[in-house]
């Protein structure tokens, strides 16, 4: 089926509670192995926290789907040994172009500053993906990863959950303390628990057509809005490792789907897309439509929900899978936390209170995007036109900012989160507690390294000169001093320039690399309330 990649098959295996009849307790069970549950079984890993992976199939995910990768996402994937492998394999870009009928309307840069590990964008097929965790994780001994194994059911009760798991050798019952559903858009589990799962879904519909071919064009996201080869409709062209290019047309809203997968039907329209007679194959088409939707809540007792099992967006941004890992980088040190008895229960409430705030913000952008590209009434079409026609002019910015072609994922901060010390000194810069942090080239022990690479895991107290204290705790959770000068070199200058970090400046970062608070001196007084808040105690 596939010509440029070779599914892997991974053994079933019988659990050894399915062999002995017992029922086993076990501190996490993770319900999905695609990239979100994947990604919370590394990262679990990474925290030491043991955890069962449940699939109801054995290989990787069929189709390039979730194919762009944003930096953030690869710096977490980095933080968990995968991203170096992504980024070798994948298709790095930062630059793309829109165009309007026949003419090129402007060209974005997404990171046109240096000084950063990770690039902007990757472009990698989901499968590749899949396939490197599970690589990462296969010989781990805190994850039993446990292919055709699919929960059929759960009961809740006040302190763990009772899962029915069906496998080839028929069901069996396991417990957990805690569940985290990773089942996709499609989720059973959400109906098990009674979840609402409610939202938007629009009318129009998108081909997916990954083909194989030679081109010469640049490394870059472009995106015609009525092209001459496909008028009054919308294009997208990513480029892929092995010469696989994706191609998304839009199709309308009557479009059948079965119809418009054939190839007879695809070959035309990526002919006339390509102006020419080069060759090139079809490795792999969907027909996709838009939702833009969330879960109400993202714990249901003791099952908690993350990626597309949680929201649903538009693929326009590459807001699915990235959210989906931001989603599990917020959760699992929290988890860990409580199941260790180091922070109270009340941690977990944030997890639904920021990753909600997300989601809203993502739902947000995804649906002003699908607006902006499939207008919906002869007005809004018409201030759409206006907007690119104007958008050609180098000094038309303000029409540039109104093009919305599918706003490009970035993280959100979570600005009014409850775990947060609001600022009570003067700061400049984007550094505000409840903020992804920067990356900056250090030296560590006379070689080049990234700052992000010594944070992460852990509270780190951030510390521009010294610091009078090794490390300040909070029961027994310690934020160990990260003191540039002595631990860290910042021979460029831009980690302290991004910090707005004057002599005796002091972040306080969460395991998952936020910004806790920020002081312009050392009070240990202020650090322990600023960790006690940032733990719910």
């Amino acid at each position: 089926m596939f010509k440029t990649y070779s599914f892997p098959k991974f053994p079933y295996v019988p659990s050894p509670e399915q062999k002995s009849g017992e029922v086993r307790r076990h501190r996490l069970v993770i319900i999905g192995a695609g990239p979100i549950g994947l990604a919370a079984a590394l990262d679990a890993a990474a925290h030491g926290l043991p955890c069962v992976v449940l699939d109801d199939n054995d290989t990787v995910s069929v189709g390039s789907r979730a194919v762009c990768y944003a930096k953030r996402t690869l710096e977490v994937f980095d933080r968990l040994h995968v991203g170096a492998r992504m980024v070798e394999k994948g298709v790095s870009w930062q630059h793309g172009k829109v165009f309007f009928k026949d003419r090129r309307s402007y060209e974005f840069d997404l990171l046109p500053e240096d000084g950063n590990k990770m690039p902007a964008m990757i472009n990698l097929q989901q499968y590749y993906l899949e396939e490197y965790m599970v690589d990462a994780l296969k010989d781990h001994p805190d994850v039993d990863l446990r292919w055709k194994h699919k929960v059929t059911a759960i009961a809740q009760h006040s302190d763990h959950a009772v899962l029915t798991v069906e496998t080839p050798d028929g069901a069996f019952t396991m417990e957990a303390d805690w569940v985290i559903a990773c089942d996709g858009a499609n989720s059973s589990i959400r109906a098990m628990v009674g979840a609402q799962f409610t939202g938007q879904f629009f009318q129009d519909r998108f081909l997916i057509a990954d083909v194989i071919m030679k081109a010469a064009y640049p490394t870059e996201r472009w995106f015609w809005f009525d092209p001459p080869f496909h008028p009054n409709q919308s294009v997208l062209l990513h480029r892929q490792p092995d010469d696989v290019w994706r191609i998304d047309f839009q199709l309308g809203w009557d479009a059948d789907a079965d119809e418009e997968k054939k190839p007879e039907k695809i070959i035309p329209r990526v002919r006339a897309m390509l102006g020419d007679d080069r060759p090139f194959e079809l490795e792999w088409a969907s027909v996709y439509q838009f939702a833009c939707r969330r879960i109400d809540n993202f714990r249901y007792g003791r099952v908690l929900f993350a990626g597309d099992a949680a929201h649903q967006v538009s693929p326009f941004g590459a807001r699915g899978a990235n959210t989906g890992v931001q989603d599990t980088d917020n959760l699992i040190w929290k988890l860990k936390l409580v199941l260790d008895g180091d922070a109270p229960p009340a941690l977990i409430a944030s997890y639904h209170e920021e990753r909600a705030f997300a989601a809203d913000d993502n739902l947000l952008n995804s649906s002003r995007a699908t607006d902006f590209i499939t207008p919906k009434s002869a007005a809004s079409r018409m201030f759409r036109d206006a907007v690119l026609q104007l958008a050609e002019d180098q000094d038309a910015s303000f029409a540039r900012a109104l093009v919305n072609s599918g706003r490009l994922s970035t993280p959100t901060p979570y600005l009014a989160s409850s775990l947060n010390t609001p600022d009570a000194d003067m700061f400049a810069g984007a550094m505000k507690p409840g903020t992804n942090c920067a990356d900056a080239p250090v030296t560590v022990d006379g070689r080049a390294d990234w700052f992000l690479n010594q944070i992460g895991g852990r509270f780190t107290l951030l510390s521009f000169g010294p610091a009078p204290v090794e490390s300040v705790s909070f029961g027994r959770v310690t934020a160990k001093v990260l003191q540039v000068g002595r631990d860290i070199v910042d021979a460029t200058n831009l980690l302290a320039a991004r910090y707005d970090a004057a002599p005796g400046t002091i972040y306080l970062i969460r395991p998952d690399q936020y910004v806790a608070a920020r002081w312009r001196a050392f009070n240990e007084t202020k650090i322990v309330q600023a960790l006690a808040r940032a733990l719910s105690a």
